[in-house]
């Protein structure tokens, strides 16, 4: 494997990007078919006279909001971060150049059809113009966008990219020579907590209409609240996330649709037989030796004030680049990262009229990261487990890296969407899922394992899906606040059985353990609810994480054991030392950081939103607001994942509950929505902060999704430019 390291300087006015006189003039002229709304909270209401118009509105309205965004996720999505953040970058971005192929996205620009390519025209113009309106803004690397920029990203999901078992560890290591041992792995966004989503059938609501609950689990700002709305039938309300030019999570007059993340196999890691042939490489494959194909790829990377570049020949067999070496065999990936049927998957869905045009975009078979939760206004409901699903021969555990010498381990096309876990319309008239297996999704009356491939469903059960069985079990008369009730159920439903335990342990050596007999008292009463007052949300949390990595993974692979059943192996196996010891050091530690144990949940578990600054970081001598929800890795189905942060003894907020609404599908849609922080994430807007005291508390405002309704709280009006 041939490196080369290269240092260069380039002059600034090789960035500096010029807008020709043509562009400027049809930027213009695009602008004023476009109109922007900006009600109480700021959210945009984008109207214009085609789609290509909203489009172009849409991006326009991003990059006010945060442009930065939107240009760290196209400069992420081009393997370009190193160009910005250095060398530390270079794996990471590789990986992405070895799976997201820029020649392919133009080539499907292309060969885009005609409204497509509307679309995609709208999507580059509308940032172009907002740069060329605001000569102040100065990029971090993309002074130009491009038209074929989105179809970098799969189905909308831009950090969920496959890669089976690998990590960016094992590229590096085996792209690098130098065998590095640490835990940098794929980005996976969505995966940082989960997300839930309910659906709720007639028979079950007091209106009479089915009700959709959208509550993705994302780092915080991950998505804004827009809507989008052309003279062509488009109108679409929900969260995009940054650069994107579709309602990702959301709702139009029709049916909604909420996305969770799975463990479905969509990629698969093979071991390849690797040897030379006059002096070539080759691999083998049934009884074959076929060429091991090479690419050099280029990597530019910021070294001080230098721009250096490294060269790096990668290696390719039929099923995709080799990632790894394992025990002294080269492994291959192969994977589903981009396409242009997903970018049409996902515009299509946006305008679907029901459930039958909704199964339409699903016949796509595009969508690799998502499960998908729906409700529409005839009252139906539905869920889809996965979408884009390789046939694969059942005699492999395809969780594990196969051989790929043989064409048995070869995919054999894809399954339908009928042949994929789904259901519609279960008879006790609701749906769930939170991450979870989808043999739970509507209680008996879900799927049934047997009937499928592991490989299909590998998701194990976790404790925010028996909390939401549960709770959807119990009602029969949801109205919109009775869902976002629901949704917000604050039990922590692990404590059911590590709380147990615990009390156990101490009843068993309580002597040798006297200085936690005031907090096993605080534990013994507690209902195991969080709130900001509760010492014990507090106790229990920080001990809880202490315990094991083992009960806090939530995804798994085919044939592990799932949370649920990890936690209970736990609690039987765990010695009474464990239990207590561990709590006894979690007393110390609060007292060593707040001169005392008795602290309750809202004192140390706090949001506070950072300006996004490079230097600035978590202080605790700065405002913040005390927050009682807490992570819905223990059972809770709203979620605020937060920790203590470099020279911070408090928790800080960075992922959860975001973008949430509750939406009621009648005559006329009724919604109300939540947002952290605020729509923009420039720290001088009113907009900054403005939902954040809400946001701490649950308290969720009106959706505006009628224009005499948004007509009568503007607070700005404006085509793009002005």
């Amino acid at each position: 494997m041939k490196k080369f390291l290269l240092l260069f300087l380039f002059p600034a006015t090789l960035f500096a990007q010029k807008f020709t006189k043509t562009e400027i003039k049809r930027y213009q002229a695009q602008a004023k078919q476009v109109e922007i709304i900006r009600d109480q909270y700021g959210i945009p209401h984008v109207y214009g006279k085609t789609d290509a118009d909203a489009v172009f509105g849409l991006l326009y309205a991003q990059c006010e909001d945060d442009f930065k965004r939107v240009e760290m996720n196209y400069v992420e999505k081009l393997g370009r971060l190193s160009e910005i953040k250095g060398e530390k970058e270079i794996y990471n971005d590789l990986l992405i150049r070895l799976l997201i192929d820029s020649t392919e996205a133009i080539s499907d620009y292309q060969n885009a059809e005609p409204w497509m390519k509307k679309l995609l025209d709208a999507y580059a113009d509308g940032i172009n113009y907002y740069l060329y309106k605001n000569p102040n803004v100065k990029p971090a690397l993309l002074t130009k966008f491009k038209p074929w920029y989105p179809y970098l990203w799969t189905d909308g999901s831009i950090g969920a990219i496959s890669t089976a078992d690998i990590t960016v560890n094992e590229l590096r290591n085996f792209y690098s020579g130098e065998q590095k041992i640490g835990t940098l792995v794929p980005k996976i966004l969505d995966h940082q907590t989960g997300s839930n989503g309910f659906a709720i059938a007639p028979q079950n609501t007091l209106s009479g209409n089915a009700i959709l609950y959208i509550n993705p689990h994302t780092t915080f700002y991950f998505r804004p609240e827009v809507q989008v709305t052309s003279e062509e039938g488009l109108n679409a309300y929900g969260a995009v996330t940054w650069g994107q030019f579709f309602i990702y999570q959301g709702f139009n007059e029709n049916c909604g649709w909420m996305h969770t993340s799975n463990n479905v196999d969509v990629a698969d890691s093979y071991i390849e037989k690797i040897s030379r042939k006059d002096g070539k490489l080759v691999y083998e494959y049934d009884g074959k030796l076929l060429p091991v194909t090479q690419k050099k790829i280029s990597i530019k990377y910021k070294n001080g004030n230098q721009t250096a570049e490294k060269n790096i020949d990668a290696y390719f067999t039929q099923h995709g680049p080799i990632m790894a070496e394992r025990d002294g065999k080269w492994v291959s990936l192969k994977s589903f990262n981009r396409s242009a049927k997903s970018l049409e998957q996902s515009w299509v869905r946006t305008k679907a009229k029901g459930l039958d045009d909704y199964i339409k975009a699903m016949d796509l078979k595009a969508n690799t990261s998502n499960n998908t939760v729906f409700a529409d206004s005839k009252g139906n409901i539905a869920y889809w487990h996965g979408n884009h699903i390789p046939v694969r021969d059942t005699k492999f555990n395809w969780s594990k890296p196969v051989d790929g010498s043989t064409s048995a381990t070869a995919y054999k096309g894809l399954h339908s969407v009928e042949e994929g876990v789904h259901i519609y319309n279960p008879k006790n008239g609701w749906l769930q899922n939170c991450n979870s297996t989808p043999f739970t999704v509507a209680g008996i009356y879900s799927p049934k394992k047997e009937n499928y491939p592991a490989y299909m469903a590998p998701d194990g059960d976790n404790f925010r899906g028996l909390n939401a069985v549960k709770v959807l079990s119990k009602e029969h008369q949801f109205t919109i606040d009775k869902t976002i009730e629901t949704g917000y159920d604050r039990y922590l439903s692990a404590f059911d059985l590590l709380i147990p335990a615990l009390l156990n342990a101490y009843q068993a050596k309580a002597d040798a353990y006297p200085n936690l007999k005031e907090p096993i008292a605080v534990l013994k009463k507690w209902d195991y609810r969080s709130s900001a007052s509760s010492v014990a949300t507090t106790l229990a949390i920080e001990w809880a994480q202490k315990l094991s990595p083992d009960i806090q993974k939530v995804y798994v692979d085919q044939g592990e054991a799932d949370q649920v059943e990890k936690t209970t192996a736990f609690v039987k196996t765990a010695t009474p030392e464990k239990l207590l010891g561990t709590l006894n050091t979690i007393l110390k530690d609060l007292e060593s950081k707040f001169g005392k144990w008795e602290m309750p949940w809202g004192d140390v578990n706090r949001f506070q939103r950072l300006t996004g600054n490079i230097d600035e970081v978590y202080d605790d001598q700065k405002e913040s607001i005390p927050v009682g929800f807490a992570s819905a890795l223990w059972g809770q189905l709203p979620s605020f994942n937060s920790r203590v942060m470099p020279g911070t003894n408090k928790r800080y907020g960075v992922s959860g509950n975001s973008f949430v609404c509750a939406v009621e599908f009648g005559p006329k849609i009724k919604a109300k929505s939540l947002l952290a922080g605020g729509v923009s994430g420039n720290a001088n807007s009113p907009h900054f902060y403005d939902q954040a005291k809400a946001y701490t508390e649950g308290k969720f405002k009106d959706v505006l999704f009628y224009k005499e309704e948004i007509l009568k709280n503007v607070k700005k009006r404006y085509h793009p430019g002005e």
